[in-house]
């Protein structure tokens, strides 16, 4: 055994320390935070008195199993088949790399090895964990809990714990709560995070009230299938998160000589708060887009919202002659353009061009959109499969499915079984021949309905399969075989808006989309939650004539052209019914958007204001500090100013040298860093000016 008992991780900000426990044999957090704070006497340390409760009970232990942790909540829960619960490790080994550590326990009773992971991720404030558990003995193990990590967060006064929220069509709300005592839990068993909750938790002392930047740590876990984050705070005062999968049967089954790998627990540090947090979030991500993050983002048209399933070639040529006048880069042919396909009802499964919609043959038709220089995408569902389907005669097998009990069908569809393997080859195989045989660039990847009656009849007793984790590495099998075989290909990532976006999609993907509402200012409150989480560069959002749903405010295109520019613009109207005013707007806004969005997919983001504040607004600054893009929205009421009539409301921007110089070259206007951070930009808003795109350069 070592006599190294302290290990310290740097990111590019802040040190994280673990230390090996006096008490016992578990790693405890020493420190996290800023750099140096790893110096001096641990902010969780505690008197070492306990009352009917163990000391593991009060530690702020990283991982410990039910056994040694009996009251408060442990990570794992493992037993032999027909034995009780519990395991009782011994420390084994530490092993340190660079900017790595890896902990290992052993217990030799019940045979099972637990290494506790660690990696920073250079030129980010992350730290990456997970769990490797190996049975080592002759008998297999039935692993009951297996979290990914535990974080214990210094704080004193109970945690205000910040989370997103939602519903279809409302997804990503921001929400907060104070936990002083008791539990909070959340996640999803629906085979993806699911739109109720995102599996991205903030954490900050409740007791910290300003008037700064309230220190801040994030959790974000990297897994597509069901999982849970579960924050308690402890009768010892701390406040300790767990997150992980959640096995679909209860149990995973580990046999003699098997690792099963966590998902990653991606853990961030912001002494600038929510918003400094959001930067680390954005940094990370643009780390894990990898090159593809200097792919231009184009500008897209998608015909759903214009036809519907009523997809036909003449009318999707006259939407794509308009988008292309506008200045949209990609036509893409959402739900209707596939055999079968006339309504939710049938075709999926046949991924075929319906030759009655495409009667001069579907090449001619893409060759038609490619030569008024657009590129060209489609919508597939590959999980999904309609009943009346080829696929589903021919393979009634490969959905979801319990002996003895009738299917339930949702959306009028059933769910296939992508933990197959002759599932995964079969749509590996249909994105391939629709690749190679047709001048296609951009998928759209949508799951518009969770599995229900989730069995594999035939395959042995139920418990014994891991079918949520065996449906997350079919996904990511087939979107790893897309960015490697057709690394041209645009990948948009969805599931019914906005229920499978974290991590592990987001590297694979080069979008995703938040919310199917694309109303203005119920948009606006999503993508305000979202970025929060998530980097611009990332987010589709796309111009549209919806109404509101929860917030029916009238808003003009402006408005809605500004709000969709915070990501990666879009435009989901029907371009046949705007007039030439709108078109000549639209072609003005979009030519905007290209000279800027190159700032805000890569600049760095602040969040100005809130949806509840009458103007609110994104911040970015390029690399370089050269430009200043800010997009600007007033929420209030469209009769005049916010403020004293008259007097313009302002903005304030954060983040820039105070004595810096910057122009406005719209107006000519020259600012000081000091006066955009002390005065803010004006804006004058009226019932025809509720949104402006503002580009500011450094002198």
């Amino acid at each position: 055994m070592t006599a190294h008992r302290l290990w310290t991780l740097r990111t590019e900000h802040t040190s994280y320390t673990v230390r090996l426990a006096d008490d016992g044999p578990w790693a405890e957090l020493h420190s996290w935070g800023p750099h140096g704070v790893e110096t001096g006497p641990s902010p969780l340390d505690w008197s070492r008195r306990t009352h009917y409760i163990v000391p593991a009970d009060l530690a702020p232990a990283e991982y410990l199993p039910q056994g040694l942790r009996p009251f408060n909540g442990a990570e794992l829960t493992a037993r032999r088949p027909g034995a009780e619960s519990g395991v009782w490790w011994t420390f084994t080994e530490a092993v340190e790399g660079d900017g790595t550590l890896r902990l290992v326990f052993d217990d030799d009773v019940i045979g099972l090895r637990v290494a506790l992971c660690y990696e920073t991720v250079p030129d980010t404030d992350v730290v990456l964990r997970w769990t490797e558990l190996t049975c080592t003995g002759d008998t297999e193990l039935c692993l009951e809990q297996l979290d990914s990590a535990a974080v214990t967060v210094p704080v004193t006064g109970g945690a205000r714990l910040t989370y997103l929220t939602g519903q279809w069509s409302q997804e990503f709300q921001l929400t907060r709560f104070d936990l002083v005592r008791g539990g909070f839990t959340m996640g999803s068993t629906q085979s993806v995070p699911g739109h109720a909750y995102a599996p991205w938790l903030a954490v900050q002392d409740a007791s910290d009230t300003g008037p700064g930047p309230v220190p801040t740590y994030g959790i974000a876990l990297e897994w597509s299938g069901n999982w849970h984050i579960s924050a308690d705070a402890e009768p010892g005062g701390t406040v300790r998160v767990r997150a992980g999968r959640v096995p679909h049967e209860g149990v995973v089954v580990l046999a003699p000589g098997a690792t099963l790998t966590t998902p990653r627990l991606a853990c961030a540090y912001s002494g600038e708060g929510l918003d400094g947090l959001a930067r680390v979030w954005h940094r990370y991500e643009r780390r894990l887009t990898g090159p593809r993050i200097d792919r231009t983002r184009k500008v897209l048209y998608n015909s759903w919202e214009a036809t519907g399933f009523d997809v036909e070639a003449a009318g999707q040529l006259d939407l794509a002659k308009i988008a292309a006048e506008i200045g949209a880069e990609l036509f893409v042919v959402d739900d209707g353009w596939f055999t079968g396909r006339r309504d939710d009802t049938g075709g999926l499964g046949d991924w075929y061009p319906d030759p009655a919609a495409f009667p001069q043959g579907f090449d001619h038709f893409i060759d038609e959109v490619r030569a008024l220089g657009l590129d060209f995408g489609l919508w597939v569902e590959p999980e999904a499969v309609s009943p009346g389907s080829r696929l589903h005669r021919e393979h009634p097998d490969w959905v979801y499915r319990v002996d003895g009990r009738a299917a339930r069908l949702v959306r009028n569809q059933l769910l296939l079984d992508l933990g197959r393997e002759d599932v995964q080859d079969f749509v590996i195989a249909t994105f391939d021949r629709l690749l190679t045989d047709h001048a296609v660039s951009y998928l759209k990847w949508d799951m518009n309905r969770p599995p229900t009656e989730r069995g594999r009849p035939g395959t042995g007793p139920a418990g014994r399969v891991d079918l949520d984790a065996e449906h997350v590495a079919g996904y990511l099998r087939v979107l790893d075989h897309l960015r490697t075989t057709h690394p041209h290909v645009t990948v948009e990532g969805c599931a019914g808006g906005g229920a499978r976006i974290e991590h592990a999609t987001i590297a694979r993907t080069d979008v995703v989309w938040p919310s199917d509402n694309t109303a203005p200012l119920d948009r606006l409150r999503t993508q305000y939650g979202f970025l929060h989480a998530h980097a611009p560069h990332v987010m589709s959002s796309w111009v549209s004539d919806a109404p509101g749903l929860f917030d029916p405010r009238p808003r003009s295109l402006a408005f809605r052209f500004v709000n969709a520019m915070s990501g990666v613009l879009g435009i989901g109207a029907d371009l046949r019914h705007w007039t030439p005013g709108q078109r000549a707007d639209a072609t003005d806004w979009i030519a905007r958007y290209k000279d800027v969005r190159d700032v805000i997919h890569r600049g760095e983001a602040r969040l100005l204001g809130t949806p509840d504040d009458p103007s609110c607004g994104v911040q970015y600054v390029s690399g370089d500090g050269a430009r200043v893009v800010v997009t600007a929205l007033s929420t209030g009421r469209l009769d005049g100013a916010p403020l004293v009539p008259g007097r313009p409301d302002r903005l304030r921007l954060r983040g820039l040298p105070p004595g810096a110089r910057y122009v406005d070259p719209a107006t000519g206007t020259t600012y000081s860093g000091a006066h955009l951070l002390h005065s803010g930009l004006p804006f004058a808003w009226t019932a025809d000016h509720d949104a402006e795109l503002v580009v500011l350069v450094r002198q």
